[in-house]
């Protein structure tokens, strides 16, 4: 969804089907190429969540498992807790909503990073500054889609300003294994996968933590 940086009054964040969503981490895979990042540093993560149990029938056994992918990144929020605790301001929003970090402030003590609950923020080390996804604004800039959204062969995320995407998708954004979203108000729209568990159900655990 390709959208002007010039339209009035407009705040952008992601949409995310859940329910189009293998985990083949294209799209992860090509913001890191995009923005050239370091091992260990990942802005947008794909998270498997399983859980689930087997239930007696008579004398056999039927399972009862559930197991779906959740790509996720910064949210730009509407209430970002990361601009909040920064002591240095250097947590930034720009008009169009997308919150960027401002390196000549950063002074990486990752104060952000440990606030934010989706753990968009990440130190650099090779630069000492915090990092994080800021919605591609340069391809923005040029009409383009953020690299995530283009590398995404089921076409599982899209993006826009957050009011249009929750008109045409609806207002979901509290499915698990992601935080309770009253916390910063995401600009997130995920339209849940068949099997999924709400935020606060704890019927599943992250099933490989050591990726993200």
């Amino acid at each position: 969804m390709s959208e002007s940086l010039t339209e009035s009054g407009a705040k952008y964040g992601f949409y995310f089907d859940q329910s189009l969503c293998n985990g083949c981490k294209a799209c992860q895979i090509a913001c890191k190429d995009k923005h050239d990042l370091p091992l260990g540093v990942n802005w947008r993560r794909v998270v498997e969540y399983t859980g689930g149990s087997w239930q007696r029938s008579g004398n056999t056994f039927e399972p009862n498992v559930f197991s779906y992918y959740t790509s996720i990144a910064c949210n730009h929020c509407e209430d970002p807790i990361c601009m909040r605790v920064c002591p240095t301001t250097a947590m930034s929003r720009r008009d169009d909503g997308t919150v960027y970090v401002d390196d000549a402030k950063c002074v990486g003590c990752r104060y952000c990073q440990w606030a934010c609950p989706y753990g968009a923020p990440q130190l650099n080390t090779e630069t000492g500054h915090m990092t994080k996804c800021d919605l591609c604004y340069d391809y923005r800039e040029t009409g383009q889609n953020p690299a995530c959204v283009d590398a995404c062969p089921s076409r599982a995320l899209d993006f826009g300003p957050i009011d249009e995407l929750r008109d045409e998708y609806g207002t979901e954004n509290g499915v698990a294994p992601l935080p309770d979203p009253s916390i910063t108000q995401p600009h997130l729209v995920i339209k849940p996968h068949r099997d999924a568990q709400a935020w606060d159900a704890g019927t599943g655990h992250i099933a490989n933590p050591k990726e993200i």
